[in-house]
């Protein structure tokens, strides 16, 4: 067989789909050259679209040599021509071109010119951030009409007529202005577009080898030839003396009548227009030498994907399609659907987590063989990060070509805490995130974090160290070094330049990592930031003036634009790749994911500037050509011998749609009366990961601790309780399990309860005779002022102001009827003591108003701000409240006011609604006071009794009447919902 480049020229040569493409291109390239000598083979020159395919080819060619030492070709990224590197040596192409303008550099002068033509735009924009997006908009623009070699000229004037919307009269004067001024900023900086640079090295390069063809073997692979200076490169090589071009899938098969109608969002559409560019029919390319095989599965899985994938207008007579595949495959006595379908299957995860949990135990199942590789190939990067964050608990850490962002950095999570420190700098999660973060070394913030950063937020540094020294004045230091890191970072004035704000992120990151070893600026991450603060402190000062929060918007889209490659030791064996640069890599199991519409093919990107007919008139490609490259990368994928389809049936909560690829396969698989396999036992295991064996809902946790354990004393809140939910009592009474407030936890009915409760006992304590003129506003401002304590935030209490002054007009009133001959007692602590099967017991109360008359009654009253338990509810205990404290004021056990008999027992409802207040008595004073009191004396001893049995378990929710109207705090703890909800096995 003769060499490949002995074949007239130009030479056009075709790696099916359904081979490995980076393995028939090394075996093809071995096969010819190797017996020339060990030169013939390194003196080669190998052009690939990426660099991940040239690291891919390499690999391959220890494969092809059988693992001996071999001197591979010179390969090269078409994407990153640079001077002075094989082929280009000695690199006189790149004499006299500028340098390329630094990507972040780019980003700064483009959002600087975007600032400067601000006056163009109505209302121009609101935020450094605003103007950041449009400069990146402006950039993609440029990019388009660079690649694109688009001369727009004077032709953007005549896109824009007088009938169109004012917003694109408004883009056409924008866009012409910045036509004109970008180039005259690169020529001042002495540098041009990366893109720019990019495509006059791929013309200058594509001439040279016209003129003077190299005389060397020259071989472009893999290339789809999108651009059109690329596709020019690319059919310069097919003409060189010993050049070819290897293109990755085109498919052969297809009908003529098909192939006509091949359009921009077909598989084939890019390399439809590369062959037409050169001029060449696809049954004029030949089959690659090496890709010649006889393999029957691969071969039909090749042609069931190009049916599927066909031209829409094409699709009609599937069925005819079918019944003639099925009578070519008869002549080898198969059927071409079935045997194509052979190492396809479907997997159809319910959610994006099942789907990255599913992904990771596809790749990890490989690795159980030895030998075996895998990859997942995606264009969704958050699914990629999530099967990288799944492969983790096995110590698996895969090749992922997918990265993060720079946000996701431990550097870069400081810097965006940092920079919102400077907008709140009392935000108690924003602290917590600093102080907890790994790079910190400030000390222990344990003490400072119970004390006053959990529940509702301070106000100011001075609020919050008032807080600490009444509770934890050994965090006093800390939160003063805190405090100075954080006041370093605030504004001289409104507005500040981003590159002092720049610098004083910076110096508080180093403040806050001081002492380290460090590891603050190094590493990737370290490094990419370090990058990012220092061009931002070069060049920042062009940029618009910031606030804080501007600034901390600003840095925040910087990060999320800059990937950061972690690198490192990773697993030989398993990958994740992006679409395209799957395209070179074939592994033993390919998991194709993210086959959702939206996501692969993605949708089409906005354009601020331009319409589609805009883009259209000015030679723009329109988004329909990026879904074709997908859907090429897609068939290439899909092509490989073992392919497993991952589909996610919900995304962000709504229900997602099948790719359209995905649809047509599987319609073109009905037809034929099959369907692709699935993969059931995946789901079962991603659902099983965390639940070993079968599911067995929660039973009602029974507790039993010792009597030795029990508490010999509770409040009478406390026995409310131990009476509809003893699991609470066993959790924080005997546990000690008490519940942690929320870092700015909204302050909100438990405040208000609070405050009224503060408020009338100030208020009593304050006039405990005779009421002054004033009554209404002097309780108003106590209750305002309390809820202020409370930690109420302001923009609540204009509401709460309207209230307080409705509440605090009954609250008057009422104080005039109620203080008539009458002792007011606020806040008094009593107890009792009863005999208990393991014991004496004792209960206790805090009263929040006892008023004693003349005759000898104790009325008892209790403050609510919300709903007051009714009268059932009290006549049957599960609300003995007022109950037992009449039981205990009857007994003497209020020291301060000797035995009392029992008066009403009442709650006081105060909403500042409409009614502001209600009078809710339970028993009136005399016999039904007195008996309630004995009835719920009795009730204690009985409930008391009870829980000295050893053998009765502190059970949850034994009221389940209650359970929506009181919610505890330990009902997670009881898995309540899972328990009440699958039924109860057994006895309670």
């Amino acid at each position: 067989m003769s060499a490949f480049y002995e074949r007239a020229g130009p030479r056009w040569y075709n790696i099916p789909a359904h081979r490995p493409f980076a393995e028939d291109l090394a075996r093809g390239l071995f096969e010819a050259l190797s017996p020339l000598g060990p030169e013939a083979l390194a003196d080669a020159v190998v052009l690939t679209p990426t660099r991940r395919g040239a690291r891919a080819l390499a690999d391959a060619f220890i494969k092809a040599s059988g693992g001996r030492a071999v001197l591979p070709p010179q390969m090269r990224p078409l994407g990153d021509l640079e001077a002075g590197e094989p082929p280009f040596e000695p690199g006189d192409l790149a004499l006299d071109l500028p340098a390329a303008i630094e990507p972040l550099k780019r980003r700064f002068e483009l959002t600087r010119l975007v600032a400067e033509l601000e006056p163009l735009l109505p209302g121009g924009f609101a935020t450094a951030s605003a103007a950041l997006e449009l400069a990146d908009a402006l950039g993609r623009f440029l990019d388009g009409l660079q690649i694109e070699e688009v001369e727009v000229g004077d032709r953007l004037a005549g896109l824009v007529d007088a009938e169109l919307a004012e917003h694109w009269q408004v883009s056409r004067l924008f866009l012409e202005t910045a036509l004109k001024a970008w180039p005259r900023r690169l020529e001042a900086l002495g540098v041009v577009d990366v893109s720019e640079r990019r495509v006059r090295l791929l013309r200058r390069l594509a001439e040279r080898w016209t003129a003077a063809p190299p005389e060397g073997v020259l071989v472009a692979a893999g290339s789809t030839g999108t651009a059109k200076a690329t596709r020019d490169l690319l059919i310069a090589v097919a003409q060189a003396p010993r050049g070819c071009v290897v293109l990755p899938g085109l498919d052969q098969d297809l009908a003529d009548k098909a192939w006509a109608k091949v359009d921009l969002q077909h598989p084939q559409g890019a390399l439809r227009r590369l062959l037409d560019r050169a001029g060449i029919g696809k049954d004029e390319v030949a089959l690659w030498p090496a890709s010649i095989r006889a393999e029957s599965a691969g071969r039909w899985r090749r042609r069931i994907v190009n049916e599927a994938l066909r031209p829409a207008e094409e699709t009609a007579d599937w069925l005819q399609v079918i019944a003639a595949l099925r009578k070519e495959g008869a002549k080898d006595g198969v059927d071409p659907i079935a045997e194509g379908l052979k190492g396809l299957s479907l997997v159809s995860a319910g959610n994006a987590e099942e789907a990255a949990t599913a992904a990771a135990l596809l790749l990890r199942e490989v690795l159980e063989t030895p030998d075996r590789t895998a990859a997942l190939v995606t264009p969704d990067q958050v699914l990629a990060r999530r099967v990288t964050a799944k492969l983790a608990r096995w110590g698996v850490v895969p090749d992922s070509s997918v990265g993060e962002s720079l946000a996701g950095c431990r550097c870069g999570a400081l810097a965006g805490l940092a920079a919102r420190a400077a907008v709140d700098p009392v935000d108690p999660v924003t602290l917590l995130g600093l102080l907890k973060h790994p790079f910190t070394r400030l000390g222990d913030a344990e003490d400072l974090e119970r004390a006053a950063l959990r529940g509702p937020r301070a106000r100011s540094w001075d609020e919050l160290k008032v807080r600490l020294s009444k509770k934890a004045p050994q965090a006093l230091p800390l939160a003063e070094r805190l405090e100075a890191i954080v006041a370093s970072l605030a504004w001289t004035g409104e507005l500040d330049s981003p590159a002092q704000a720049a610098r004083r992120t910076a110096a508080a990151m180093e403040a806050l990592a001081a002492g380290g070893e460090g590891e603050l600026w190094a590493g990737h991450g370290g490094e990419a930031m370090a990058r990012l603060l220092g061009a931002l402190v070069q060049d920042g000062d062009d940029l618009p003036q910031v606030t804080p929060r501007g600034f901390a918007d600003l840095l925040g889209r910087l990060m999320e634009g800059e990937m950061v490659r972690t690198g490192g030791a990773t697993h030989p064996r398993l990958r994740i790749l992006g679409a395209i640069e799957a395209r070179l890599v074939r592994a033993d199991r390919l998991v194709v994911a993210g086959l959702e519409e939206g996501v692969w093919p993605g949708g089409a990107p906005l354009d601020p500037f331009l319409s589609r007919p805009m883009r259209e008139a000015l030679d723009l490609p329109s988004p329909e050509r990026r879904i074709g490259l997908a859907a090429h990368d897609f068939a290439q994928a899909a092509c490989a011998p073992e392919v497993i389809l991952l589909h996610t049936e919900r995304r962000e909560g709504a229900p997602s749609v099948k790719s359209r690829w995905l649809w047509r396969l599987e319609t073109l698989a009905r037809g034929a009366g099959l369907e692709i396999p699935g993969r059931p036992e995946v789901l079962a295991w991603a659902r099983g990961l965390d639940e070993p064996g079968a599911y067995r809902p929660a039973k009602r946790p029974a507790p039993r601790p010792p009597v030795a354990d029990r508490p010999r004393e509770l409040a009478v809140t406390r026995i409310e309780s131990l009476t509809r939910d003893p699991y609470a009592v066993w959790a924080r009474d005997i546990l000690r399990l008490y519940p942690v407030n929320r870092p700015d936890e909204a302050a909100d009915a438990r405040a208000r309860g609070t405050a009224i409760h503060a408020a009338f006992e100030r208020f009593a304590e304050a006039y405990p005779a005779e009421l002054p003129a004033g009554a209404a506003a002097a309780f108003a401002g106590l209750y305002l002022e309390e809820l202020e304590k409370a930690g109420l935030p302001h923009e609540a209490m204009a509401r709460e102001a309207a209230l307080a002054a409705e509440a605090a007009e009954w609250v008057a009133e009422l104080e005039h009827e109620r203080r008539d001959g009458r002792a007011i007692h606020v806040e008094l602590k009593g107890e009792r003591t009863i005999q208990a099967p393991a014991g004496p017991f004792k209960v206790t109360a805090r009263a929040d108003r006892i008023e004693v008359t003349a005759e000898g009654f104790g009325h008892i009253i209790d403050y609510k701000t919300g709903k007051a338990p009714s009268k059932k509810e009290v006549a049957t205990g599960f609300s003995p409240q007022l109950t037992l404290t009449a039981a205990i004021l009857q007994a003497g056990g209020f020291p301060e006011l000797g035995p009392l008999a029992p008066g009403d027992l009442t709650y006081l409802e105060i909403t500042g609604r409409k009614p502001a207040g209600k009078v809710e008595t339970r028993a009136a004073a005399g016999d039904e006071s007195a008996e309630a009191a004995a009835k719920a004396l009795v009730g204690l001893a009985e409930l008391v009794g009870r829980f000295d049995d050893p053998a009765q378990p502190y059970l949850s929710r034994v009221a389940p009447q209650f359970v929506k109207a009181r919610v505890s705090d330990y009902d997670h703890l009881a898995r309540v919902f899972e328990w009440s909800t699958s039924g109860e096995e057994g006895e309670e």
